[in-house]
């Protein structure tokens, strides 16, 4: 039986000692490596053939990808996946209108980069309308409030603190169920008083939102990219 190995991307790396394997934004298969045979690494793949397969299922499997909205003709917003429309019209300008039953592309020439504008403006919208609303419904009820509050596309974060407590949120968090995007809130907001993941950090998340384990498991079924 001949095995097919996985395709990937191999980068050399002398300085590493080890030989690591990942997937990357797009779900490419990455291996970083000292310098290698060929048959090291085709040994590699097959050795490790059953976790290639069980990740590339799993990462297949999140919702809300940008990358196949077009193939899908789906965009999600708030945990519910709208069908999307692609009209052309005369006009010489790409719009977006979305409603609560399904959303609509307009366009005079078909560009993907710019559909992708198109839906990117709607989610930083959307982000900027709801969000700061939830920041103060669980920073009141936290007694933890961040100096402020800034929004942009991340292909890795949901979201972030930093050390002067500036709180930024991922745009795409949209794409997300309600109770999901509390979660992410809450998470950030902890972050204000604990500046790590340890024991502490989690039992103020705990004692703040108990079920967040059950809002983990939602988020981890999403792709932010």
């Amino acid at each position: 039986m001949t095995s097919i190995l996985p395709s990937y991307t191999h980068i050399i790396n002398p300085k590493l000692k080890h030989t690591y394997l990942s997937f990357d934004d797009e779900g490419t298969l990455v291996i970083k490596s000292p310098k290698v045979s060929q048959s090291y690494i085709e040994s590699l793949l097959l050795q490790k053939s059953a976790w290639i397969r069980r990740t590339q299922k799993k990462l297949a499997a999140k919702k809300g990808s940008l990358k196949d909205i077009f193939q899908n003709d789906e965009l999600y917003f708030l945990g519910s996946a709208y069908p999307l429309h692609l009209k052309e019209h005369s006009k010489k300008r790409t719009s977006f209108v979305f409603n609560q039953t399904d959303c609509t592309l307009y366009y005079h020439t078909f560009d993907t980069a710019l559909f992708m504008k198109q839906v990117d403006r709607f989610y930083k919208s959307e982000a900027e309308s709801l969000i700061p609303s939830l920041v103060e419904k669980w920073a009141q009820k936290m007694k933890l409030h961040p100096s402020e509050i800034k929004f942009r596309k991340s292909r890795r974060q949901w979201g972030s603190c930093s050390t002067k407590n500036v709180l930024s949120f991922n745009t795409m968090l949209m794409k997300l169920p309600l109770e999901v995007i509390e979660y992410v809130v809450v998470h950030e907001l902890a972050h204000i008083q604990h500046k790590h993941h340890q024991k502490a950090f989690w039992k103020l998340v705990e004692q703040t939102m108990p079920d967040y384990k059950e809002r983990v498991a939602k988020l981890h079924t999403y792709t932010p990219h």
